[in-house]
């Protein structure tokens, strides 16, 4: 079977590897700061693990291939500008918004989208990053270094943050994983829990809108969907053609995982419903060493990194997926000598269980 080549060599490139490895398939994550000429065959495939990437020797060579998957879908999510565009043709339901151009003021924000506007970057930025708030009660102005480079969002009162991760095969058929509910503490992804029932009712909904993007897009791969729940109604925030952050707790608890569907949607290989096992939940890992005595805690499965260990960076994940709630309890009792804001994320994980 033909390679597949990943572009970037970060945590997700290495988890789509390590997925692809029972399969047989040969999968070489590329590191984009690499000057090395790629060995690249006419019969190989590319796929990526980031929506956005710089212009270097080793992008530039995989971009430039005929079998890279998704090619021209990347640049049209990655723009925050153009992913609002194509919800709105598709008149999926997101929060109001404009474009920010060089005559856009914080008067004409404030009169659109009220009293709280969100700006975002329209490339770059994740984990709470690249976001400045305009808030009329302080006067906020936009600042000009903003203008022409943003969009900007009305502030939602949502109920929940929810996810859905899908994937979609070469022939269009599509498969799709439980809602999974998502804790953010400062922008950043702390926890993730899934399956939940109270959110059964929300599933073809979130389903019907993720399909219709990648159908349109002609999607191959995985991709997700996070929103805003609120009561009955989801709002789109943002997509993300790429395995998720929100979906890693399929490693543990469903029988096929993000990272390889992900590869077998890619490769041309059968795609199937997953089994999902049994109760799950993810914690990010940020800014915190990793300490192995949390493998003594029963049914805990550690995924680290090997980064250098800074604030607000995220290092590894642990998953647990277990049928028995006392035992997914006793594992968030184990974890309760984490530093703050675990002892925020790990009551919300508590609070969660069925």
């Amino acid at each position: 079977m033909s390679r597949i080549w990943v572009l970037g060599a970060g945590q997700l490139g290495a988890m789509l590897k390590q997925a692809s490895n029972p399969l047989g398939l040969d999968v070489r994550p590329v590191d984009i700061e690499t000057k090395e000429v790629l060995p690249l065959h006419d019969d190989d495939i590319v796929t990526a693990e980031r929506e956005d990437w710089p212009e270097t020797e080793a992008t530039k060579q995989l971009a430039s291939h005929k079998n890279f998957v998704n090619l021209s879908t990347f640049p049209q999510l990655a723009d925050r500008l153009t992913q609002k565009q194509w919800i709105d043709k598709l008149d999926l339901a997101t929060a109001p918004w404009f474009a920010v151009e060089d005559d856009s003021t914080a008067q004409k924000a404030y009169e659109q989208l009220g009293d709280r506007v969100l700006m975002k970057r329209r490339r770059g930025g994740y984990d709470g990053k690249g976001q400045y708030w305009l808030k009329q009660a302080e006067g906020t102005e936009i600042p000009e270094d903003w203008k022409g480079l943003a969009i900007a969002e009305q502030a939602i009162n949502f109920d929940e943050e929810v996810s859905l991760v899908g994937v979609r095969g070469k022939n269009g058929e599509k498969y799709f994983y439980p809602l999974t509910l998502n804790l953010h503490i400062n922008g950043i992804l702390y926890a993730s829990i899934s399956p939940l029932d109270r959110l059964k009712p929300l599933q073809s909904k979130a389903e019907t809108m993720l399909g219709k993007l990648m159908d349109a897009l002609d999607y191959v791969g995985v991709m997700a969907m996070e929103c805003f729940r609120m009561g009955d109604d989801l709002l789109i925030n943002e997509l993300a053609p790429r395995v998720h952050n929100s979906g890693h707790w399929t490693q543990a608890g469903a029988s096929v995982n993000q990272f390889e569907n992900h590869m077998r949607a890619v490769a041309g290989l059968p795609l199937a419903p997953a089994e999902i096992k049994n109760q799950s939940m993810m914690v990010n890992l940020i800014g915190v060493d990793v300490d192995y005595n949390w493998l003594s805690s029963k049914g805990l499965e550690l995924y680290w990194y090997k980064k250098e260990v800074r604030p607000g960076r995220k290092v590894g994940h642990l998953n647990a997926c277990s049928g028995d709630i006392e035992q997914l309890k006793t594992i968030l009792n184990d974890l309760g000598n984490m530093p703050a804001p675990y002892d925020e994320a790990l009551s919300w994980l508590n609070r969660n269980l069925p």
